[in-house]
């Protein structure tokens, strides 16, 4: 007897043949919006977190972090901020020697104080703390004057310099050659 060859059966309908070489849906991960809101909600608390510890900014006397501070430690803080500007004043003494070269400086003593714009300096001659021979000797060099101490006491006043080479180390950009063109001229 002859033999019959074997039935073909088709596989049923729904089998696919990639499905054969797929991990299983049991090891997928799958992410649903509350997964993610979780996720992102402890992102956001773990960068406040970390800034709030991070940050070392008080706004006590020694620590100076910001202009406000400077501006609200200033001598007569409003005059100093609508008619100069504040600023931070540093008292040292330079002694160099010669024989042989060598340069020593004094501990600086940090201190309050204002720059007065140059428009402005009637309000040291109305309060009778300059005479009219300082005002035209500091005017002819093209400087300004700045104070420390309350204008009402005894203030420390001199004739500065502008120092327009100095330049803003902290704006610079870096790799950028000189400093950079200021714009507000005292």
């Amino acid at each position: 007897m002859a033999r019959k060859p074997p039935r073909y059966n088709p596989p049923p309908r729904s089998y696919d043949r990639e499905r054969e070489y797929e991990p299983s849906n049991k090891s997928k991960f799958n992410l649903n919006y509350g997964t993610i809101a979780l996720f992102g909600g402890t992102f956001i608390l773990g960068i406040g977190v970390g800034i709030g510890f991070s940050s070392t900014a008080s706004f006590n006397p020694e620590n100076v972090a910001s202009r406000e501070v400077i501006d609200r430690s200033a001598p007569n803080a409003e005059l100093c901020v609508q008619f100069g500007s504040s600023a931070i004043v540093t008292d040292m003494r330079v002694f160099v020697t010669l024989n042989p070269f060598n340069v020593f400086v004094t501990q600086p003593i940090m201190q309050p104080g204002c720059v007065l714009r140059r428009n402005n300096w009637t309000i040291l001659e109305q309060n009778k703390l300059l005479d009219s021979r300082q005002v035209s000797d500091c005017k002819n060099r093209m400087n300004t004057f700045g104070f420390t101490g309350p204008l009402e006491g005894k203030p420390k006043i001199d004739c500065i310099y502008q120092n327009e080479a100095a330049g803003n180390l902290f704006v610079n950009q870096p790799g950028a050659v000189g400093p950079r063109p200021e714009t507000d001229k005292f």
